[in-house]
């Protein structure tokens, strides 16, 4: 399916910092509660996330990520999941987390 570049547009993808990262044993497939800071414009939003089986909690905390800041909110079992954080699958499908290759603001939008 093809999109517009204005379609392309209308999604907000921005950089944000993982401040925690904690076990989800409510959640159907294994996944974590993250806390992402996504700096001063957006605030901490949380997020729920399946990569348990390629991270470890305590490797995520302070890790940049790219998150969808703009979808509705979803309900995840007891857990309200407020931004889709962006991964890929590997030829396990496992997800690997995509994220910037340097430092960069916080709250950075994509182009």
């Amino acid at each position: 399916m093809e999109i517009s570049y204005t379609d392309f547009e209308k999604v907000d993808v921005r950089v944000g910092r993982i401040i925690s990262a904690d076990e989800f044993p409510n959640a159907r497939k294994p996944a974590y509660k993250l806390r992402i800071d996504l700096g001063k414009e957006i605030g901490i939003k949380q997020s729920s996330a399946q990569i348990t089986k390629l991270y470890r909690k305590e490797d995520l905390v302070g890790r940049l990520v790219l998150a969808v800041v703009n979808f509705p909110s979803k309900q995840v079992a007891d857990f309200r999941s407020e931004v889709l954080t962006l991964g890929v699958p590997d030829r396990n499908g496992d997800i690997v987390l995509l994220a910037p290759d340097d430092d960069v603001e916080l709250g950075a939008r994509m182009h």
